[in-house]
């Protein structure tokens, strides 16, 4: 592993390096090795999450060393530098047409994929559903047992290399339509309602006591969040604009797996 890392910091710092057979096949094996979970982008490590800077530089530069190839599928035809993952069976993971996984994705055993798409680099734990048409972009962490629902958007990152990548722990559910973005963590049983958009200027404000609690870039585990707005002073005067607001937290009596508008029930809303 120490020479695989090696190769492929000398070859990020020196692109020219990727015309040479060895450095081209350390490009492959990184990516062969997230493709199967051997290796993450982003992984936990004794209570934070540590990126592997030399993970996302192999990544970039795997779009460097491939060639555009032109692949059809019946009357489909696609024309791209990244292959698609195949033996979903031997994966033991669910896909409904018209999903699609690039390479380079580790989709795990239990995973239910619906007509949706998920990036290379991006990590799926094993119970998870991608419901349709929601996306998990490039290099994004999925946790075990999470529900992206219907329209669901996890942004990517790629660069900047130190950048953190979208991370949905365990056991979250993540509401219709909501958007997820910019290294955003949310953290473990979290449920977020419909249209709940995050990015790391977002202000996520915990009103569920007597007076405020604002966050920025990280939802705290067990939160239920809705969206909301907040007014916000501009030169031609004073302007709601969007944030996210924690009324709660998930109870203990409810189950992990249940629909949004149960988890939702105990705060009285329904979105």
């Amino acid at each position: 592993m120490d020479s695989i890392t090696t190769k492929i910091d000398s070859a990020w710092d020196n692109k020219n390096l990727l015309t040479e057979n060895d450095y081209i096949v350390a490009v492959n094996q990184v990516i062969e090795m997230v493709d199967k979970g051997e290796v993450r982008v982003a992984e936990p490590s004794i209570g934070e999450w540590r990126i592997n800077d030399w993970v996302k530089k192999a990544i970039i530069m795997y779009f460097i060393v491939r060639k555009m190839e032109t692949v059809e599928v019946g009357m489909f035809e696609f024309h791209d530098k990244i292959p698609l993952k195949h033996d979903y069976a031997g994966l033991d993971v669910r896909v409904v047409p018209h999903a699609v996984a690039r390479y380079g994705s580790y989709i795990s055993p239990g995973v239910i994929l619906m007509p949706s798409y998920v990036n290379i680099g991006a990590y799926v734990g094993s119970g998870t559903m991608v419901d349709t048409w929601a996306t998990v972009g490039s290099c994004a962490q999925i946790g075990n047992d999470v529900h992206l629902s219907g329209g669901v958007g996890i942004g990517g990152v790629l660069e900047p290399i130190q950048a953190s990548p979208v991370i949905i722990g365990d056991n979250c559910f993540i509401g219709s339509r909501s958007i997820v973005v910019e290294g955003v963590h949310v953290g473990n049983e979290a449920v977020l309602g419909a249209n709940v958009v995050i990015t790391q200027s977002t202000r996520i404000i915990d009103v569920s006591g007597s007076s405020p609690v604002e966050y920025k870039g990280v939802v705290p585990p067990r939160s239920v969040v809705i969206p909301g707005t907040t007014t916000k002073e501009f030169p031609a005067g004073k302007y709601q604009v969007p944030c996210a607001l924690i009324i709660g937290t998930r109870k203990e009596t409810t189950d992990k797996k249940t629909s949004l508008n149960d988890a939702l029930r105990d705060y009285n809303v329904s979105v």
